[in-house]
């Protein structure tokens, strides 16, 4: 089993191989006297730069030669021969990501505060992470030898960060020359080899909007069912973002948008039998419209950008709806607590919650929490800081308090701001529970 999370680095010193952090007691490695602090540096003579190479290297093998540089200094060959499908039970260091080159106009990393945590600085630009956690990449700066990684691991999906098929739109929004903007050759070599593209288009009112956005959406749809979708988000200003090129997004525009995409889509779906291009839940919410039907969204294919999450959580909550139904929680009125949000997702949760408590008698109060950290125009719940909780300190009721799991480190509880979710439990004199949906859910078990 491989079990690993992406920590960003800062700063590595290249060695050979990749790390062993755990060994299951039970497993090939613990038997072969693997241990954690040793080095896998080559598996059949190739070399070992991280767990997917170990991972591919190893696949299917079943007479294998290890090169492993022993926590001791020790050089050890292990001659191994397991059964087909027998698991060496190691888990490795984390990636360290590759950062990205690119000096984009739009980039969130350029409107933290300046004196946030050094890790917030951090900008991936790594295919690797693209195709384990769906993170972005702009192919800008892609090697030679990534790309072949790419095509020989079959790192399939992509997800890349196009913003525009104009040339001169793209350069200006990454800040780089046209000539590394053109990245048509790289995503054609890609989709040759069968890897799957999902695009994104961070759209920036006045830049890459209107005309230019509709010709991005053609020219990648051109490209379907290679390039297999298009989200489209709306950029973030926080308030150190002081680029006067940048616009920050009202309603009206957003408005604007949706109509215009609504009728691309419309065209695409009768063409391709797909809607392709999707915007990001925050548009509609922003607009005062309601998040399309599920069919709207296929499988889902950019959820992981804000595309189609509210409706993915109205389909949970209908879920939840049900069971509660069919057996009723027994003295509900027993929770009684405040759950914080973004100021964008609150209408939407204070309605859902009223009915909870109107047929169930739970005391649950939903309360919007603005953004001091970054400003008021970041209004996503994941984004909440200590500073912003505390802001609402007067507001808040009940046995304990319920923040979205996504507002804390996942290895770490610890909130953007460098606040401790034991700091901000002492401060509130109340305990913190960070859940997801399935963590609300059981609530009422």
């Amino acid at each position: 089993m491989y079990e690993f999370a992406v920590t960003p680095a800062i700063t590595q010193i290249r060695r050979r191989g990749v790390t062993i952090t755990d060994v299951e007691p039970e497993g090939l490695g613990a038997e072969l006297e693997l241990e954690p602090g040793d080095r896998v540096v080559r598996v059949n003579g190739r070399a070992v730069r991280d767990y997917l190479d170990f991972r591919f290297h190893t696949g299917g093998e079943t007479e294998l030669t290890l090169d492993v540089l022993k926590k001791s200094g020790e050089e050890w060959e292990l001659e191994i021969e397991r059964a087909e499908g027998e698991d060496f039970g190691l888990q490795f260091e984390n990636i360290a990501p590759r950062q990205c080159a690119n000096e984009c106009l739009f980039c969130f990393c350029k409107g933290n505060p300046p004196d946030a945590r050094a890790a917030l600085f951090f900008r991936d630009e790594d295919v690797r992470l693209s195709f384990l956690y769906g993170n972005y990449t702009t192919l800008t700066s892609i090697t030679e030898d990534e790309m072949r990684r790419v095509i020989e691991q079959r790192l399939t999906p992509q997800y890349v960060s196009v913003h525009a098929t104009d040339l001169k739109v793209r350069a200006l929004l990454l800040g780089v020359e046209e000539s590394r903007a053109d990245i048509s050759e790289k995503m054609r070599r890609m989709m040759d080899a069968g890897i799957e593209i999902h695009a994104q288009v961070v759209l920036c009112p006045e830049i890459n909007d209107g005309e230019v956005l509709r010709k991005t959406i053609e020219d990648l749809a051109a490209e379907y069912p290679r390039v297999k979708s298009v989200a489209v988000v709306p950029l973030g200003l926080t308030r150190y973002n002081t680029d006067e090129r940048l616009t920050p997004v009202s309603p009206e525009w957003c408005g604007k948008i949706i109509r215009e995409v609504s009728r691309l889509q419309r065209a695409l779906r009768a063409r391709l039998g797909t809607n392709f291009a999707f915007l990001g839940d925050e548009i509609y919410l922003r607009a005062g419209r309601s998040v399309p039907a599920r069919r709207h969204y296929g499988d889902y294919p950019q959820i992981e950008d804000g595309v189609g999450m509210v409706r993915s959580f109205y389909e949970e909550w209908a879920r939840l709806w049900r069971r509660l139904e069919k057996n009723p929680p027994r003295d509900a009125g027993r929770l009684h607590a405040t759950i914080l949000t973004g100021t964008l997702f609150a209408p939407v949760l204070e309605d859902l919650v009223g009915r909870l408590n109107e047929r169930y008698a739970t005391r649950l109060k939903v309360v919007a929490v603005e953004n001091r950290y970054f400003g008021s125009e970041i209004v996503v719940a994941g984004l909440m800081t200590g500073e912003c909780v505390r802001a609402v300190r007067e507001k808040i009721e009940g046995e304990f308090v319920v923040i979205p799991r996504t507002a804390h480190k996942s290895d770490e509880p610890v909130m953007l701001d460098g606040t401790l979710l034991s700091e901000l439990e002492k401060s509130l004199g109340l305990p913190i529970r960070a859940l997801d949906f399935e963590g609300f859910a059981a609530l009422f078990d």
